[in-house]
């Protein structure tokens, strides 16, 4: 029983919104350290299509693999798409990484990374007060 209060379906889906946070601003951060890199296109990563089908499919019985060749359910494909970012200006180097843009990014990644952690921390307090 104990198990199910921290791998219930909030629980996994916050943990892999942090994942996704993470990851977003790994690529910022990549972004910007290759500002003035001729041809770099901004990466951007859309982590909220998987959350959204993670959770969707929250309900379903996850398989056993017993062998490296079985295949794998939704839930064990959680993989976050890293790509190009859309539009921007590209300058006459043909890099497109925006500053601004950037900087703003990673502050609402870290604005909700922040939240979501602090989230998680009331919910583990709040588990740890009713098991008194």
């Amino acid at each position: 029983m104990s198990d199910s209060l921290f791998t219930d379906t909030a629980m996994r889906t916050a943990s892999l919104a942090l994942d996704g946070l993470s990851l977003r601003q790994q690529a910022i951060s990549r972004n910007l350290a290759n500002i003035d890199t001729p041809g770099y296109q901004a990466q951007t990563v859309n982590f909220e299509q998987t959350l959204k089908r993670m959770v969707a499919g929250s309900n379903e019985l996850g398989l056993k693999t017993t062998n490296i060749s079985h295949q794998t359910t939704a839930a064990q494909e959680a993989r976050f798409s890293v790509s190009t970012r859309p539009g921007g200006t590209f300058r006459a180097d043909q890099n497109n990484v925006d500053v601004d843009v950037e900087m703003t990014d990673m502050s609402e990644a870290g604005v909700a990374y922040q939240a979501i952690s602090q989230a998680i921390s009331k919910k583990l307090l709040l588990l740890k007060t009713l098991a008194k």
